[in-house]
């Protein structure tokens, strides 16, 4: 599930025990939006075991209540498997004049608090933040565009929250070895982060304990940036090796390393308990890849947008798919 389709918790973090996910509204963007319905169904055929998983349906769609998911959250703490500290994090709160004033903060604190709520987390693991509406207005639309989280390191920029300081004191107080990586605006500029999506990234734990930051190959090509995450390499961090990837059609399309970056573990049982024929295999791939052969447009033009095939052949493809993945009917058009 990409990072703002919705947001999850692992058993470890819920007071009933089991898998939490709750699709986000996306309330600010209305062809966004729109997707709501279409996640749910989908997150129900494959986490469909109610004694294992709870799937929330989106919050209402209304101003108070915007919510763009796992993009606004952070999780840390020690293994995936063990309860960790839920850092939520929104650009609106309704008690708080300090907002935005050029780009609307698409998070609200209502809503994050809404989705720890039907989520069951323990409020003593939980943690709501301010994103810093100065980098809201500078092009930071999701905290994870300015910073990123893995088991006890938090990687930010230093101008990334409200009154940082104490937020990283109260993390301190609540994960295990808390580690913050606090990247100086001397060193890189908040518009500079945003152009390069530096922490549009994914920090993944190595088995010896070190960690691997994995980037888009816009970070790498700036001198300053590519400068300061190499010196981070030489300091006293977990982070110790880079690995750079060309995600250039991804992030043109909004994508990067950080759709990838939200994690709910599962416990044997749990994974035995999730719909099979979505788990990636050799069979599956390759059915996957011909199924791509067959119905991708390698072109669109805009004379296409106006042929009734277009919408034939994507409705084929939907119901393929469907059947592949054994999601049962969850579009409209196959009702």
């Amino acid at each position: 599930m990409g990072r703002e389709r919705g947001d999850g918790m692992p058993s470890a973090d819920a007071l009933d025990g089991k898998v939490h996910l709750t699709v986000a509204n996306l309330s600010s963007l209305l062809h966004r939006a729109s997707e709501a319905p279409t996640t749910q169904a989908v997150l129900q055929a494959i986490f469909a075991h109610p004694a294992h998983f709870a799937v929330h349906g989106p919050l209402p769609s209304v101003a108070a209540l915007g919510d763009e998911g796992a993009a606004n959250h952070n999780r840390l703490g020690r293994d995936y498997g063990q309860p960790g500290t839920q850092l939520f994090i929104y650009g609106r709160d309704s008690l708080n004049a300090s907002q935005p004033q050029r780009y609307p903060a698409r998070q609200t604190r209502a809503a994050s608090e809404a989705v720890a709520r039907l989520n069951q987390l323990n409020p003593n693991q939980v943690i709501f933040a301010q994103q810093n509406p100065q980098v809201i207005d500078q092009g930071v639309f999701h905290n994870d565009v300015i910073a990123v989280s893995n088991r006890q390191v938090l990687f930010c920029h230093e101008q990334a929250f409200v009154d940082q300081p104490a937020l990283l004191r109260q993390l301190a107080l609540k994960v295990p070895n808390f580690m913050p990586i606090e990247v100086p605006s001397s060193k890189v500029t908040v518009a500079e982060a945003v152009a390069t999506y530096l922490f549009n990234s994914q920090l993944l734990s190595k088995p010896d304990g070190s960690m691997l930051l994995v980037l888009p190959g816009e970070a790498q090509e700036h001198p300053r940036v590519w400068r300061y995450l190499n010196a981070l390499l030489a300091q006293d961090n977990p982070i110790d090796e880079l690995r750079v990837f060309d995600l250039r059609e991804s992030m043109a399309n909004g994508g990067g390393p950080a759709c990838l970056r939200l994690r709910v573990v599962l416990t044997d049982d749990e994974r035995r308990a999730v719909n099979p024929a979505v788990m990636m295999n050799d069979t599956l791939f390759a059915t996957l890849n011909d199924w791509v052969d067959c119905y991708y447009r390698d072109r669109l033009t805009q004379a296409d947008l106006a042929d009734p095939q277009l919408l034939v052949e994507g409705r084929e493809a939907l119901d393929r798919l469907t059947q592949i993945l054994q999601l049962g009917s969850i579009y409209p058009f196959q009702r």
